[in-house]
């Protein structure tokens, strides 16, 4: 099951997209992608729904960031064997991990804003998990009945901040923007082996990215267990998994975002996302005359 949230930012509504792709609408029945709604037995209850008898949704709403309700969004750094290779770093004993401000989240063909004062924005393609249930202290053999489903995270970074900046890596994770989300909440079920998902991400047309989840040192079951042992998962939290090689930061000469580019990403079955790139200065100027800003 493909699980959407459609509407203008902030007033997004629950939808699913049927077996021929069509979106449909969930208002009637959900009151959004979030909390209970994605326990086990909510997720059941809607598969036994009939799409052709929910409203269709216009194929040019926007789209939204696929779960709504966030409290946290947990990253996870270093954990493709070959982007620490890239990164001349030794493989994590652990997972790393660091958080991104849920205020980051955003739809996943929204504009993705080049903070005030940044010269290193970066690229991340990731797959992501959404937690379905509360979960604390979860042993990695049960860790999946905790996940409502998976999605697309671009891990939007700036590397200054990130690193030279003192601290923790948080400064340069967590900027409005920085975490295009979806497009669609997808059902493990739909999914025939995330240990076997290619990822991509291609700027101006040009790939940057390709990768499979298959390098992950450490796998979806192992993070969810580790994660619950520090705090607790909520519904509606993400944790974010990790990227494979060629980030910007490690091209040589490096490479870094420029207002007006645009990112395409995407991984097996959990669809695309398209994000033009835009400096918070034309940004603001543009919400300021009321244009568009996508």
């Amino acid at each position: 099951m493909k699980l959407i949230r459609h509407g203008a930012s902030g007033d997004e509504k629950p939808g699913l997209v049927d077996g021929r792709g069509i979106r449909r609408d969930l208002s009637a029945i959900l009151r959004d992608i979030a909390g209970p709604a994605l326990s086990r037995e909510s997720l059941d209850r809607l598969r036994r729904i009939d799409p052709e008898s929910l409203p269709v949704v216009p194929e040019d709403r926007r789209l939204g960031p696929c779960v709504g309700g966030t409290r946290n969004v947990v990253a996870v750094g270093l954990n493709y064997s070959d982007h620490a290779e890239e990164a001349g770093l030794p493989v994590p004993a652990e997972p790393i991990l660091f958080s991104k401000a849920p205020s980051c989240l955003c739809g996943p063909d929204d504009a993705v804003i080049i903070p005030k004062g940044s010269n290193r924005t970066d690229w991340e393609v990731e797959l992501a998990i959404v937690i379905g249930a509360r979960a604390s202290y979860v042993h990695a053999n049960e860790a999946l009945d905790y996940v409502a489903g998976l999605t697309i995270c671009n891990d939007v970074s700036e590397r200054e901040w990130q690193f030279d900046r003192g601290g923790t890596w948080s400064k340069g994770k967590g900027c409005p923007t920085f975490g295009p989300l979806g497009p669609w909440l997808v059902t493990l079920d739909e999914i025939p082996d995330p240990k076997a998902l290619n990822l991509w991400l291609d700027l101006n047309g040009e790939r940057m990215q390709s990768g499979s989840t298959g390098r992950m040192i450490f796998d979806l079951a192992q993070l969810v267990a580790y994660v619950s042992h520090f705090m607790m998962l909520e519904p509606g939290d993400i944790i974010t998994t990790g990227t494979p090689p060629d980030v910007g930061m490690a091209r040589k000469p490096p490479r870094y975002l420029r207002s007006g580019d645009e990112m395409r990403l995407g991984i097996d079955s959990l669809g695309e996302q398209r994000q033009r790139v835009v400096a918070f200065d034309d940004w603001t100027a543009k919400v300021s005359a009321g244009e568009p800003t996508n």
